[in-house]
């Protein structure tokens, strides 16, 4: 109706998602001691294709930086980003942090933020973007949200790339951590008197390794940097998560 004979148009993004970790094993799996099940690359699977992508996930990579190398060079042409998670902050046993550096141009940061402190971006050998996600199922979906979603976004050629804001009066408070701006779950609730509101979605907060939270939350409080505290009756922004 438009009049328009032609129209220009390209494929969606193909994102790959590579969970690290020896101790990480399949949903289903029976677990043994010191092993967890793999839910991060589930769930950012499920995120990027509610971004709009086409998203794969490979099985999990065991603690060997050679290995590691070696999925990635093989993925990578299948690929216009690839997110990893787990294996980026100080330990011992931080396999993509001591599989990258050096390899390709891939720097490994410390954001001001919470959860999700330690992260890494750059792009592989062959040239194709890589963002690096902590472990814990939090700090994954977080991370997500605030680097990985935007991105996505762009690579569709989507001009407006924050989730809509709604403003909320708090419920609960509790104390944020110095220095770094915060983003809670929360779970949002509207009362007899119209009143927006919000609350910790568990009472254990934002810490990162609770994902049963993110099941039980509606989207994110963000809280500034300068905050050492949140207290019942202040107003924050808080963003939808869901789709």
């Amino acid at each position: 109706s438009a009049g328009a004979g032609t129209v220009r148009v390209h494929r969606r993004p193909r994102v790959v998602v590579v969970p690290t970790g020896s101790e990480l094993v399949p949903p289903g799996e029976p677990l043994r001691r010191g092993q967890v099940a793999d839910s991060n690359s589930l769930l950012l699977v499920a995120a990027a294709e509610a971004a709009g992508c086409d998203a794969v996930r490979v099985p999990a990579v065991p603690d060997d930086p050679d290995r590691l190398r070696a999925v990635l060079a093989d993925l990578e042409a299948d690929a216009d980003l690839v997110v990893t998670t787990g294996g980026v902050s100080v330990g011992a046993y931080d396999v993509v942090k001591a599989a990258l550096t050096g390899w390709g141009d891939v720097r490994f940061v410390r954001v001001a933020m919470q959860p999700g402190k330690p992260q890494g971006l750059g792009r592989l050998p062959g040239g194709t973007p890589v963002l690096c996600l902590p472990g814990n199922p939090v700090s994954a979906h977080v991370s997500f949200e605030v680097f990985v979603r935007p991105a996505l976004l762009r690579l569709r050629g989507v001009e407006r790339l924050d989730r809509p804001t709604m403003r909320a009066e708090v419920s609960d408070g509790w104390r944020t951590p110095p220095g770094r701006a915060q983003y809670m779950p929360v779970a949002l609730v509207r009362g007899d008197d119209g009143v927006l509101r919000v609350g910790r979605a568990v009472s254990g907060g934002s810490g990162s390794h609770l994902v049963a939270g993110l099941a039980q939350s509606d989207g994110l409080a963000f809280v500034d940097a300068d905050v050492d505290e949140v207290r019942p009756g202040d107003v924050l922004p808080v963003f939808r998560t869901g789709g």
